[in-house]
């Protein structure tokens, strides 16, 4: 499951580094205080990995069905929009999540803090599911999508970075703590999907979002109880805005929606473009990024060298991702229209197929590690994992093929695709950010991790553009062309795996 995020393979398992401990933090560098711990760990880690369970829940439940609730004909309750036109908003409301998370990591670090940002986030994501449980037809789904992503990418940028709060710098509970951690933004992820595809299919599809609000709500009640528990420099804005700039950055933010409601009252930005848009605003975001970190006088050779090092990764990130967040378009409405999700007289919901990821991140997450651990120094160089992750997600499209034209696939060979996929996972999403903040310039730790961010929102948004051209009579040359073209970048990056490795000057 993706990145997001948050979990252990969302790409986002160091979203801590762009807004790490400041060093000038009175305390920031000592033990934490003894007293009630959780398996072993300090106690507020139990709050936050219920924070985070609750908000996966809420997020990966609401995923699963949104979609269907955009194409399913209004006689079932959904919005009759067009399939291809729903399968891009989907993607690029998932690309937006993590540029909105750019946003909340400038938001964290200049106006409120993390603690304070991750609790507002956290709130607008309820009031989203709400939204789209109460309110009606597009209106509803427009909001409550817009609510959920903004908040979603506050969230994302802040909770990491309270986790490691938890902990001194040379604490060496810190990577078990993490581990627990996202253990809870697994089992969010498994039972979201679960309890609400149970619901939409029993009662209909404002049961299952209202399933999710009341997991964000139950999430946040108990954070309230205890948030003045975490250390004290979470609720310190690390580079506070200067009073005299509020004014320059409240007309830029008045100009940017002014610039979208042009958009959309004229027609220039509409529902069926909305992903394609979403891919061109990434991509020159990520140009700009790229141009300003190699050309910035504050950046030396080494450093640019490294910055270097990191385009063909980007490209191979959203190469990935590409693919694999086609588990919330192409992959749902496959499991809607080809998949015998029949036992006997029951017929298991649409979006339970979405929670084969997370289970097996769950079960094999553990073997990684222990052979990574195992291999030590003989393990592979992070471009290399990168090349075969890419080349085991290419393969898993290339695993459709054999079921073209047949007229009902098992449900077990959705759980072998995605197997082979969370493969290919376990193999990128891990490793992806936290390379990203071991490549960043001293001057720059934040816009390098904004790099990463925007590798899973370009692929996350073209996931959505692709899934226009899908369909079961195209399924042939789409998960052919898709799954070869993808197997290629992954062998690139193989091949460039020693080019790449000299270029980033020491880091592995």
């Amino acid at each position: 499951m993706n990145t997001d995020t948050t979990r252990a393979g969302d790409g986002t398992t160091s979203a801590a580094a762009p807004h790490g401990t400041p060093d000038n933090i009175p305390g920031a560098d000592l033990p934490r205080p003894a007293g009630k711990t959780f398996f072993g760990q300090p106690r507020m880690l139990a709050n936050l990995f219920s924070v985070e369970l609750w908000e996966r829940f809420s997020f990966y439940g609401m995923q699963g069905i949104v979609l269907l609730y955009m194409y399913f004909a209004t006689t079932e309750g959904g919005l009759g929009i067009d399939q291809s036109t729903a399968a891009g908003i989907v993607g690029a409301y998932g690309g937006a999540v993590y540029l909105f998370a750019i946003l909340g990591g400038w938001v964290a670090d200049r106006l409120l803090g993390s603690e304070r940002t991750m609790f507002v986030s956290g709130v607008l994501i309820m009031a989203g599911h709400i939204s789209l449980a109460l309110l009606p037809a597009v209106s509803g789904l427009a909001i409550g999508l817009i609510l959920i992503a903004v908040g979603s990418g506050g969230l994302k940028a802040t909770i990491t970075n309270l986790v490691g709060s938890l902990y001194e710098r040379r604490d060496p509970r810190r990577d078990a703590g993490f581990s627990i951690f996202y253990m809870g933004v697994n089992i969010g992820g498994l039972t979201g999907p679960l309890l609400t595809g149970l619901a939409q299919q029993t009662w209909g599809f404002h049961l299952g979002f209202g399933l999710a609000a009341i997991g964000m709500a139950f999430g946040l009640t108990q954070y309230a109880l205890g948030r003045r528990r975490l250390p004290g420099e979470v609720h310190h804005v690390p580079n506070p805005l200067p009073r005299s700039q509020y004014g320059r950055w409240i007309g830029v933010a008045a100009a940017a929606l002014a610039v979208v409601a042009a958009a959309v009252l004229t027609g220039v930005l509409d529902a069926g473009n909305l992903a394609d848009v979403v891919v061109v605003v990434t991509v020159l975001a990520a140009v700009a990024l790229f141009v300003l970190l190699l050309t910035s006088a504050k950046v030396d050779d080494d450093e640019r060298s490294r910055v270097r090092s990191f385009i063909p990764m980007f490209i191979g990130s959203a190469a990935f991702w590409a693919l694999f967040q086609q588990q919330f378009t192409v992959i749902t409405i496959y499991s809607d229209t080809r998949l015998d999700r029949s036992l006997g007289d029951w017929t298991m919901p649409i979006s339970w197929v979405q929670s084969f990821n997370p289970l097996f991140i769950i079960l094999l997450a553990p073997v990684f590690a222990v052979l990574w651990t195992r291999l030590g120094d003989r393990q592979p160089s992070t471009p290399a994992k990168f090349g075969l992750g890419i080349v085991l997600m290419g393969s898993a499209f290339l695993i459709f093929l054999p079921m073209v034209g047949v007229s009902s696939v098992p449900v077990l060979w959705a759980a072998l695709i995605l197997l082979v996929a969370t493969l290919g996972e376990l193999l990128v999403s891990p490793v992806g950010l936290s390379l990203s903040t071991r490549l960043a310039p001293r001057a720059y730790p934040v816009l390098m991790v904004s790099l990463f961010y925007l590798s899973v929102a370009l692929g996350t948004a073209l996931s959505g553009s692709l899934a226009g051209y899908y369909s079961e009579q195209s399924e042939a040359a789409y998960f052919g062309a898709l799954g070869a073209v993808t197997i290629v970048i992954g062998a690139g990056l193989l091949v460039l795996s020693p080019w790449i490795r000299r270029r980033m000057r020491g880091v592995r």
